[in-house]
């Protein structure tokens, strides 16, 4: 009898213990499950849809019974460099049909920004800016500029179109550009943070000592965007103005990089470029914490990051010219310049 009893025990006592093995398994189970849903929990005010779904990029349907000429993987530009080593386009005049671009985005209803940086003498530029940005940039599209500026009285008035919109920011003035120059990664992330993240789908950081000459539209929209400055393109890397001191977090080493970028002009999808202005930022603040400052401030850091954070397109210097410079045969349109100024009129910026 007694054994019968320890045999009835020991098999209750195996039953308690599978039984426990199956809970704690499939209690993990659903632990994993609710964290990974937590993962997915978009920020306050955020949506789920656009959590999971990050990119326009992702599905591009073009209207039926659109008719543009016929596309050709063997013919096209051979002068230039159309793709990257890493497979990103690089966008010049002749690779792309803007009939076409804008028709897919158009369905979209996408909404871009741009910021623009007005402290000081530099609102002498902001006019012919938005003027030439009313004729040139995403024209037919919802645009919003927001525009910082310590001198919110002299903002100019523009007409815009339909959709689009001026948003004034005050910011304080500065003596040096470089502490303007500086600040704007700050400012960027905590526009995206505070006002942008429910209404943009993507946003460009622009220049205002700048002026659009010819077309920016959507064939410049990506993940992440850089723009190659018309500087140093036809340049080897080891002349490029890169942060050299190891002991910057903008640091290039010697024999890397891949292009050299403009701070001028930047962009992408809202949540990349929120990316890539917090840490940009971060690593900024912790420079300047030990006496450091990157050799071309923000642009320094933008250039480390874009070296390991690859941009998604890549835009030609058609994109941000310059003036003073004279046209290069490959160049057959400029879209965006900067103008010919006298720094020492600008300079300090009071």
């Amino acid at each position: 009898m007694h054994l019968w009893s320890g045999k009835v025990v020991t098999v209750i006592l195996l039953l308690a213990l599978l039984l426990g093995v199956l809970y704690y398994y499939n209690f993990q189970s659903y632990r994993l499950v609710v964290s990974f849903e937590q993962d997915q929990i978009p920020p306050e005010g955020g949506s789920a849809a656009n959590t999971v779904i990050t990119s326009h990029e992702l599905h591009l349907v073009a209207p039926n019974n659109l008719q543009y000429k016929q596309p050709s993987i063997v013919q096209g530009r051979t002068d230039v460099v159309t793709v990257t080593p890493w497979l990103a386009p690089v966008v010049w005049e002749g690779t792309f049909n803007p009939v076409l671009l804008d028709s897919i985005y158009t369905q979209k209803n996408i909404t871009i920004a741009a910021t623009v940086f007005a402290v000081g003498k530099y609102i002498m530029f902001l006019k012919n800016f938005l003027e030439t940005a009313e004729q040139h940039f995403f024209v037919g599209f919802k645009v919003h500029i927001y525009v910082f500026t310590d001198r919110p009285e002299e903002v100019p008035k523009v007409k815009m179109a339909a959709g689009r919109q001026l948003m004034v920011h005050s910011v304080p003035s500065s003596r040096r550009w470089q502490e303007i120059s500086a600040r704007r990664m700050e400012l960027i992330q905590t526009l995206i943070e505070e006002k942008l993240q429910n209404d943009v789908d993507y946003i460009f950081c622009l220049d205002v000592d700048s002026k659009f000459h010819g077309r920016w539209g959507t064939e410049s929209l990506g993940g992440l965007v850089a723009v190659i400055h018309p500087g140093y393109y036809r340049d080897d890397r080891s002349k490029f103005p890169y942060e050299r001191r190891p002991a910057s977090r903008a640091y290039v080493a010697p024999g890397q990089g891949d292009f050299y970028y403009c701070g001028g002009a930047f962009g992408g999808l809202l949540q990349e470029v929120h990316l890539l202005a917090k840490t940009c930022r971060s690593n900024f603040e912790a420079d300047a914490k030990e006496g450091i400052e990157a050799a071309w401030q923000e642009e320094s850091h933008l250039n480390r990051y874009m070296w390991i954070n690859k941009p998604s397109k890549v835009l030609s210097p058609e994109y941000l010219w310059q003036d003073f410079k004279s046209r290069n045969p490959e160049v057959h349109i400029i879209r965006f310049s900067g103008v010919v100024k006298n720094y020492a009129e600008i300079r300090p910026n009071v």
